[in-house]
This record gives C-alpha cells, structure tokens and sequence, in this order.
C-alpha cells in the first residue's frame, strides 16, 4: 500500500512540474507576442526598480510616499533632460567630425598601418587585400544603411498610426515609471501573495539574492559606465583628439562587458592619436588615461558600486543580449542582462540542489574497506 501512494505521489508532482513548464511556455510565448506593446512598461519597471530604493530612504527620512516618489521622479527626468540637452548636440558634432575624418583614417590605414604591419611580419597584405575595394564597400554599405533610415523615416513620418504609437509611448514612458515608483512595494507583496505557501520561504530567499545580484550589476554598473564614460570623455578630449568625447562615451558604454571597454579605449583611441598626430606624445597620452581609468576602475568603482556577487562571464553576458534582441527585440536586448543576472542566481540554486541530493552523491557502498586494508592481491609480507 505505501508502495502505491510513493508512485502516486510522485506521479503527482510530476504532473505539476509539467503544469509550471506548460505555465512558463505559455508566458513566453505572450511575452514574444507582445513584445512590442510590452517595452514601455519593461523600461518604466526598470526605472522604478532603479528608484525605489531612494523612495523607500525617503520614507525613512519622514517624508510621505507620494511626496518621496514626486522628488525622485523628479530627480530622475531632470537628469534626463540635461543629459540629453549636453550629449546630444556633442554627438552629433563628434558624428559630422568622425564623417569628414574617414578620408585620413583610409590614408593612414593604407599609407602607414599595413605597410608597417607587412615590415614587421614579412607579409604581402596589399597583395592580395585591395584597400580601395574595402572601402568602397564600405562606403556603398553606408550610404544604403543611410537610405534604409531615410526610408524609415519618411515611413514613419507617413505613416499616422506608426507616428502616434511613438508618441503614445514617449508619453506613456514617464507616466508609468511614477506609478511603478509608487506602488512598488504593493506589486511586490501581491506577487508574494501568488508564491505557492510551501515554496515561499525558498522563493523569498531566491528573490533577495536576486536582487542583490542585480542591484549590483544595474544600479552598480550603470553608475561605472557613467563615470568611466566621463572620464574616458574628458581624459581624451585633454589629450586633444578630436574624437575623444565619442570615444570616451562608447568605451564607458562597452564597459558593461568586461575588458571591451578597457580595449575600446586602447584600440579605438590608438588610432585616432596615431591618425591625427602621428607621433608616440600623444599615444602616449592615450596610455595614461587608460591606466588612470583601470586604477579608478579596479580599486574603487567596482569594489564600491558593484562587488563580486555578479558572477556573470563575458560570454554570457554577449550571448544574453543578442539572443534577447533576435528573440524578442528590443524589449529582449532590454530585459536580457537582468532575466541572465536572475537566471545566475537559479543555477546556483540548482547546482547547491543537485551537490546535497543522492544523484550526487550515489548510494553508500554495501562492503566499505578500511583505509588501511591491503589492496586486492596484495599477499602477506615476505618473512625473513
């Protein structure tokens, strides 16, 4: 009879377990169908995880929750705003710098780097690599790319219902992202109220380390790619390459990727010092930014503002990202690192499972030998 409720029992739970796979698939497959409606409130999400923790240090100053949400929301959009009033005029001066700069970077590329490169290895690169045609190519694939825009553009332009789902979503962005910053705390509790009671103790545990973990990587590596992209910027711009502030920005960006960023700055920099002035001074000047970003970076930033809780390898971050964005778009490029942060967290879960269970571990051994026992035809020791 016992026998009999043991296989019933585990009958049961694997019927369950095949009704939460069936639960995740089917929310999967909403997600993906509506990906795009859903990448407004993914972002305003974002944003009000971001700042519900200045809320709720707010609320513990005294100040009521509307009041502490109307401030950081504040907060928020003004940062926003002078962010996008100084950096996008920047960039675009330093994109119509970089436009008329291709010339040199192909003269330079041509004149001094493969002739330099074909000296110190003995090979005939411009043999059989045609400089011209790869430009050409390169020009041809830019101007198509810049009349795929233009295309889309007018497109979007035309199109009437295409124009107001933009504009609804630049509205609906910052409207959603106050109501997430104020009732945070109560979407929170009403998800812990749908946890299963016999799991809730393990799912709260997970979900701590979660966000642990991904306020370590989002809060604490945002604010790493922000400086380091500033003083990439203002380092380079000191230097004197009229590229520095674009390429300062993209290696902080790139930063998120561990050691891309650091080589944007080497690689990225090198050439522009190398095409603009042509001599060791500046390239020189290049190295000490870059050994002053990698000290800041090492010894302060990411001890301070992100810790050792990440655990998430180059490669997977790089996979994250463009599986999200072929799978679901944008809204996948956007939910990939914190879906990958989580996903860390419930392998590790799962490893510790797997270590403490019998799978493991095996079954004891029926006949276990002293660890002095004489192995098997072993005879006595020969007598004198």
């Amino acid at each position: 009879m016992s026998e009999r409720q043991d296989d019933l029992a585990t009958i049961a739970a694997f019927y369950r377990r095949v009704q939460w796979t069936a639960v995740a698939l089917g929310v999967l497959w909403l997600l993906w169908l509506l990906a795009p409606v859903l990448s407004p409130f993914a972002l305003a999400a974002l944003l009000g995880w971001l700042g519900d923790p200045l809320v709720d240090r707010l609320e513990r100053a005294r100040f009521k929750r509307n009041t502490a949400v109307i401030l950081v929301f504040s907060a928020m959009s003004l940062l926003l705003l002078v962010a996008a009033v100084i950096l996008v005029p920047m960039l675009e001066q330093q994109i119509v710098t970089l436009v008329h700069s291709l010339p040199g970077y192909r003269d330079w590329f041509v004149g001094t780097a493969l002739p330099w490169v074909e000296q110190r290895t003995g090979l005939e690169i411009l043999s059989w690599l045609d400089p011209e045609r790869l430009f050409t190519l390169i020009r041809e694939h830019w101007e198509r790319a810049g009349g795929i825009a233009a295309t889309v553009l007018g497109y979007v332009s035309r199109s009437g219902f295409a124009l107001l789902g933009l504009l609804a979503n630049i509205v609906l962005l910052p409207v959603l992202t106050f109501f997430f910053l104020r009732d945070w705390d109560l979407l929170v509790a009403r998800v812990g109220l749908l946890v299963p009671r016999d799991h809730a103790d393990t799912v709260r545990t997970l979900a701590r380390e979660s966000d642990a973990v991904l306020g370590g990587f989002l809060r604490g590596q945002f604010l790493v790619m922000l400086i380091l992209g500033v003083l990439y910027a203002i380092g380079l711009w000191g230097v004197g390459l009229d590229l520095g502030i674009l390429i300062g920005i993209v290696a902080g960006l790139l930063t998120f990727v561990p050691y891309l960023g650091p080589a944007s700055i080497v690689v990225f920099g090198g050439i522009a010092a190398m095409v603009q002035f042509g001599d060791w001074q500046h390239l020189a000047g290049v190295a000490v930014v870059f050994t002053v970003g990698q000290i800041i970076e090492s010894y302060w930033l990411t001890p301070k503002l992100v810790g050792d809780r990440i655990g998430l390898h180059p490669m997977a971050v790089i996979f994250a990202v463009t599986a999200g964005g072929t799978l679901f778009g944008f809204l996948g490029m956007l939910l990939a690192l914190p879906v990958a942060a989580v996903a860390n967290v419930l392998l590790r879960y799962a490893h510790e499972r797997y270590t403490a269970s019998s799978l493991y571990a095996g079954e004891q051994p029926r006949i276990v030998l002293a660890p002095d026992a004489a192995a098997p035809g072993d005879g006595p020791s020969p007598q004198a």
